[in-house]
């Protein structure tokens, strides 16, 4: 670095000691400085800097870039005042972080961060975990090696005071927060897991403390061989332990969901290269970008925001946004997305949306708002859990009964490790975590590749769906009508023919039109301008271009002139049946040729009508075109279960209702504003992403890339997820259903075999890691 770079600076002698109203920022600490008060400054790149310390200072001047970086420091886990939700009950809303009343659960922020940082709750609980673990293996071999080995470590009557010791900073330090959780559940009346392990936990510690403090107060019946009343520190330390673990290995598993929404976020540059009016390019910060803004992507880099090509050709991988690996390539007018990834051309931009309003951010809204949405299959786990925890409270209070009652000496002592093994394994936090695990996963996953599910009831119903009812041009085809042949009369030059012809259509409105002037565009052609042009409605239209009467239309406009389309009608013919659109030209008052314009179908259409077909689904067309170009294209792409043409918006809505009234349950795939109507009736709307934001916003399901390809990867998606939930709920249910009763003691009759709360712990946090694995599955789904 030369000395030039940087310099240190005393503050002039002349400078008022109060206090400055321009406050610096410190760029290596980030705290607020008074420029006037500080003695340390440097300036680099002709700019000025002030610091609080002299380290600081040093630091910035042994490498100013580390600090002048704008990936320098993480962003905040969440704004000051930001919304903070519950990742079960997402009515739970609060400003900052807190536990919901309703599940004990610690909130989430609501808005996506790009801060890669671990879940305060997920430091805090892992610390008091490795606190109850070190202390519970000692409590345990002090215990065990008591009770099933017969080695007295310590004097039995020393035995409660050290257990007393160990067990005391597990509970009342490390479990505290289940103590907290459990009161205000009770205090809300909205039982929950914490319910269980603060009661179950609560009476084993403050038994065992009555127990070891004043002995007398128990019956003979509370009393072991040799009079001693027994003690259960254990089971309150080591289950709070496990709980924690579990605890902790599920925020650690939920954590791994959120970084589908931070890698999308990573895809944006920091920076952007704007280009300024004297053609002087800078290096900006992304949020200094500006609509209108030029701006230079070069060889490698990511497109900073959403905007068009207006200088420069490339390949641009759009993987990110399609699913797709092939780069697209970009010229002129072509629309980029940022995000996307440049590839070997250097290319320069104009911006059209930034910051909130570019298709990525639009992408992660829509994915973090799918992550927090709630199944209809989860209103099941839901009933169940809000008569389950009090039902366990009344099977914990009848093992107990039982126990004490009929149970082997020491009765009270069975009885209160029974109840308490009940209460602990019973916890249903595996229960509330099976559906909203699978469908954060699921929506993650579906984000890259290119499947944007708007609400998780989507993707259930799109499950169940068996009839596909899709659009034609956009869908089937590409929706960018192509010329795909010329045919000239009586020996006149195809470019001449040509040139005459996108002459004339570069004046008119009609959809065909474009594609005849990009052709001749690409042959490079010379177009003159027209001359007298006119619209002939419903018949065509006309224009002098060099001198040269110049007339296009269909056969009756050719008759209206006087010319006689005949000699062109098989070829014609010929081209409608192959689903092109057809328009003959006449020039100087003789038939000079024809036209033909189509739509080409998308090439994987037929391959995807198959895989669809696999699926279960049949596939019917909806279209506005005429019946001739819409057989044709059902019979390319090996031939469709129904095809309805000619049709106005409101008969595409009519059409979905009948077939839904049929017992049909119905998917619409479509993109423009036409199709708006019949997605919004269909049971599940699937918007093609290159459609209009009335098509998208319209649809439970947005596919980014825009053919049936993406229809068949959601489809995919929402078979996978809804396996995974109901292989969630199974595995919930089945811990316990089985796990109630054994902890109960119903096998000791006929066994022997009873479950202590240690066990009981373990089992309860195995259910949800096993869920929330589970769930993760969903990340390596092939879609």
């Amino acid at each position: 670095m030369n000395s030039s770079d940087h310099s240190l600076h005393k503050p002039a002698t002349n400078t008022a000691p109060s206090e400055s109203t321009n406050m610096a920022v410190d760029p290596v600490c980030g705290m607020t400085v008074d420029p006037a008060k500080t003695a340390h400054h440097a300036t680099h790149d002709s700019a000025d800097y002030h610091f609080c310390s002299a380290g600081c200072l040093a630091k910035f001047t042994a490498d100013p870039a580390k600090y002048l970086s704008t990936t320098a420091r993480p962003e905040p886990v969440a704004a000051p005042g930001a919304m903070w939700i519950c990742p079960m009950h997402h009515e739970i809303r609060q400003q900052g972080p807190g536990t919901c009343p309703i599940c004990g659960m610690a909130l989430e922020p609501e808005e996506p961060s790009l801060d890669d940082a671990p879940n305060p709750e997920l430091v805090d609980f892992t610390k008091r975990w490795w606190v109850s673990a070190a202390l519970a293996v000692p409590l345990l071999i002090l215990t065990m090696g008591t009770e099933f080995l017969r080695l007295h470590l310590v004097d039995p009557a020393y035995s409660p005071w050290i257990q007393l010791a160990l067990t005391a900073p597990i509970v009342l330090w490390a479990g505290w927060p289940f103590f907290t959780r459990g009161w205000t559940s009770i205090v809300t009346r909205k039982l929950n897991m914490f319910t269980l392990i603060a009661i179950g936990v609560g009476a084993a510690f403050l038994y065992s403390v009555v127990a070891t403090f004043a002995p007398g107060l128990f019956p003979a019946t509370f009393r072991m061989h040799g009079g001693m009343v027994p003690v259960y520190y254990e089971a309150a330390g080591v289950v709070v332990a496990l709980v924690l673990l579990g605890q902790v290995l599920e925020l650690r598993a939920r954590a791994a969901t959120g970084k589908a929404i931070r890698a999308l976020l990573n895809l944006a540059p920091k920076t952007a290269r704007r280009i300024n009016a004297d053609g002087t390019e800078t290096e900006i910060p992304l949020s200094d970008v500006h609509t209108g803004d030029r701006l230079r992507v070069r060889p490698g880099e990511a497109v900073p925001v959403d905007g068009v090509v207006i200088e420069g050709r490339s390949s641009v991988d759009e993987s990110m946004l399609t699913g797709e690996p092939l780069p697209v390539a970009k010229e002129a007018t072509s629309a980029l997305t940022g995000g996307t990834v440049n590839g070997t051309g250097s290319i320069v931009m104009e911006a059209q949306a930034v910051g909130s309003d570019t298709m990525l951010a639009r992408i992660v809204r829509m994915v973090a708002e799918a992550q927090r949405s709630r199944a209809p299959i989860q209103a099941v786990a839901d009933r169940i859990s809000g008569w389950f925890v009090p039902l366990v409270i009344a099977i914990a209070i009848l093992s107990f009964a039982v126990w004490s009652l009929v149970g082997p000496e020491p009765r009270i002592g069975h009885a209160l490790l029974n109840a308490i093994a009940v209460l602990i394994i019973a916890c249903p936090c595996a229960l509330g975590l099976a559906t909203p695990m699978s469908i954060m996963v699921a929506t993650g996953r579906g984000a890259h590749a290119g499947v944007l599910v708007k609400h998780a009831e989507a993707l259930q119903a799109f499950e169940k769906v068996d009839t596909l009812v899709i659009d034609k041009t956009g869908t089937l085809t590409e929706g960018k009508p192509k010329l795909v042949a010329i045919q000239t009369s009586g020996g006149m030059d195809e470019n001449e023919f040509l040139a005459l012809v996108a002459a004339v259509e570069a004046r008119s409105e009609h959809p065909l039109a474009h594609a005849i002037v990009s052709a001749a565009q690409e042959r490079k052609l010379t177009l003159d301008e027209p001359e007298n042009f006119e619209v002939q409605v419903g018949a065509g239209i006309s224009a002098q271009v060099g001198g040269r009467a110049v007339v296009i239309g269909n056969a009756a406009q050719m008759q209206r002139i006087g010319v006689d389309p005949t000699p062109l009608n098989e070829a014609a013919e010929t081209r409608r049946r192959e689903g092109a659109g057809v328009m003959l030209i006449a020039v100087d008052g003789k038939l000079a040729g024809l036209v033909a314009v189509a739509d080409p179908i998308r090439a994987n259409a037929r391959e995807a009508i198959e895989a669809l077909r696999k699926h279960g689904l049949r596939v019917i067309m909806l279209t506005g075109d005429n019946p001739t170009t819409a057989q044709v294209v059902a019979d390319a792409v090996g031939g469709l279960d129904g095809v309805h043409a000619e049709l106005k918006p409101d008969d595409k809505a009519r059409i979905v209702g009948e077939l839904k009234a049929a017992g049909a349950k119905v998917a619409m795939a479509g993109d423009g504003i036409n199709d708006a109507p019949a997605l919004a009736a269909a049971d599940v709307g699937l918007a093609m992403g290159t459609g209009t934001d009335v098509a998208i916003e319209s649809a439970g399901i947005t596919l980014t890339k825009g053919d049936l390809a993406a229809v068949v990867r959601a489809r995919a998606l929402a078979k996978a997820t809804m396996r995974n939930i109901r292989q969630n709920l199974f595995f919930s249910f089945l811990f316990n259903g089985v796990g109630v009763p054994v902890a109960a003691g119903v096998l000791y009759p006929v066994s022997g075999i009873l479950m202590s709360p240690m066990i009981a712990g373990a089992a309860m946090a195995l259910s949800s890691f096993t869920v929330v694995m589970n769930a993760l599955r969903l990340n390596r789904v092939k879609l």
